[in-house]
């Protein structure tokens, strides 16, 4: 018994120093490489989710963990916010990616009316037709998860039609100019509809 309690106490000093070792590395590990703030989804906790900040003019993906693993430069609505059918706005809250179409289309294609054209968008063809909102490349149709707010009655976001879709050069990026979609830079809606699957959670934040 007395030699393990001597074998213990000569011990200790190499045990304070592995705690000292140990702190050390966490700490350069921290200054080395700042910790990451985490977002989680409250809707569903531990899913991958999107988050549109219209404030910043910002679309990001993050992971199951809470972690922005893409952001991207966007244009909500030119009315501001709003959920009501008719007012050209961006609905805010909670929806759901309910549909994906325009899958292999090439960039700047144009899509009228959910079918994929074989017409191509140009600035020339803009220039003919500058108020046109043109729907390109691939769209991810939302709809609200919020019943009363951004579902159902005349608040309904997937019966206005609202998407997340690609957009022409034209777009004046990080502005609001929409008439109540997303809009993203095509290569961007592209990278996105590639990553994500049908019933990812989206919030459209309007204070971020």
């Amino acid at each position: 018994m007395r030699n393990l309690l001597a074998a213990f106490l000569a011990c200790l000093p190499l045990l304070a120093q592995a705690a000292d070792d140990s702190a050390a590395m966490l700490l350069r590990a921290e200054t080395d490489a700042p910790l990451q703030p985490t977002h989680a989804n409250t809707r569903h906790y531990g899913r991958p989710w999107i988050w549109v900040g219209v404030k910043s003019q910002t679309l990001r993906l993050l992971d199951g963990w809470g972690l922005v693993q893409r952001e991207y430069r966007v244009s909500t609505a030119k009315n501001g916010v709003g959920e009501t059918s008719g007012s050209y706005q961006t609905p805010r809250g909670w929806h759901t990616v309910c549909d994906k179409l325009g899958d292999g289309a090439a960039e700047n294609t144009i899509i009228f009316r959910r079918q994929v054209t074989p017409w191509k968008y140009t600035p020339e063809l803009h220039a003919q037709y500058p108020n046109k909102d043109w729907i390109l490349t691939r769209i991810l149709w939302l709809c609200g998860q919020e019943p009363g707010f951004n579902q159902g009655r005349n608040v309904d976001s997937y019966e206005r039609a609202i998407y997340i879709h690609g957009a022409g050069e034209h777009v004046p990026w990080g502005s609001p100019s929409s008439l109540g979609c997303v809009r993203m830079k095509n290569h961007d809606v592209i990278e996105l509809f590639d990553t994500v699957e049908t019933g990812i959670d989206v919030w459209i934040d309007e204070n971020s």
